[in-house]
C-alpha cells in the first residue's frame, strides 16, 4: 500500500474536504464487493468454474485493498469515511435485484465509472502519494474490466445475446455514469472538471467496453490510450 502523506498537497481546504468526499463514496463502494463470492460459489453457469471463483476472490481482496488506498487518501485530506450514500445503495440494489450475469455486469460498469473518475480526479491532483495512489488504482481497475470482459465474453457467442447483451450494457454504463457524475457534480465543479466531458469520456470507455466483449476486440489500457482497441 503506497504511503499518503498530507504534508505534500498543495490544495486549498474546498477542494480538499469535496476530494475527500468524493473518494469516501468510492470507498464504501470499494469495500462492499465480498458478497458476491457466496453467490458465485453456489452458481452453475457456463464459464463459471473453478478457475473463475478463485479469481474473482482475489478480484474482491484487490477491491479491499482499494477500498484501505482510498481510506489513507481521505485521512491525508483530512476526511471522514461514510457509513452509506445513495449511489452505492443504488449498485447495491441492484446487485440483489438481478441474476448473476446482471449482478456481475453491474461491477463491469462499476470498473468502467471507477477507471474514469478516478483519472479525472488524478489530472487535478497536484504530484504526490495521493496523486500516484489514483493512478495505481486505475491500472488495477483496467485489469478487473478485463477479467469481467472475459467472462462476459463467454456468454455472448450468437447474434441474439449480443443484441441483448449491448441493450442491457448501454442502459446499465449509462444509468451508473450519470448517478456518478450527480453525486460529484459539486466536486466536479469545484476542480473545474466538466460534466459534460466527463460523460462523454465515460461513454467513450463503455463502448470500447462493449466492442472487446462483443467484436472480439483486443483492450488497451486506458491509462495508455482511452478507447482504443485492435483486432485480434
Amino acid at each position: 500500500m503506497p504511503k499518503i502523506d498530507f504534508e505534500t498537497l498543495e490544495l486549498n481546504s474546498n477542494e480538499m474536504r469535496s476530494i475527500a468526499y468524493s473518494l469516501a463514496i468510492f470507498q464504501l463502494g470499494e469495500s462492499g464487493e465480498g458478497r458476491i463470492v457466496k453467490e458465485i460459489d453456489k452458481t452453475i453457469l457456463f464459464g463459471i468454474d473453478d478457475f473463475y471463483k478463485e479469481a474473482l476472490k482475489l478480484f474482491v481482496k484487490e477491491e479491499g485493498r482499494h477500498a484501505r488506498i482510498l481510506g489513507e487518501c481521505i485521512r491525508a485530506l483530512k476526511g471522514e469515511l461514510i457509513k452509506s450514500n445513495w449511489t452505492e445503495k443504488l449498485f447495491h440494489f441492484g446487485r440483489r435485484l438481478l441474476g448473476i450475469r446482471l449482478k456481475l455486469m453491474v461491477l463491469l460498469a462499476a470498473e468502467v465509472v471507477g477507471i474514469c473518475f478516478y483519472k479525472k480526479l488524478s489530472e487535478k491532483i497536484p504530484n504526490g502519494f495521493i496523486k500516484s495512489a489514483l493512478l495505481e488504482i486505475v491500472k488495477d481497475e483496467e485489469k478487473h474490466l478485463r477479467f469481467h470482459g472475459d467472462f462476459f465474453r463467454t456468454q455472448v457467442r450468437n447474434f441474439f445475446s449480443k443484441f441483448v447483451f449491448r441493450l442491457l450494457w448501454r442502459f446499465v454504463a449509462f444509468a451508473a455514469c450519470v448517478a456518478v457524475i450527480l453525486d460529484h457534480r459539486k466536486t466536479f465543479c469545484i476542480l473545474g472538471i466538466s460534466n459534460w466531458k466527463t460523460f462523454l469520456k465515460f461513454q467513450e470507455i463503455a463502448k470500447t467496453t462493449e466492442d472487446f466483449i462483443t467484436e472480439g476486440l483486443e483492450f488497451i489500457p486506458i491509462s495508455q490510450n482511452v478507447g482504443t482497441y485492435t483486432k485480434i
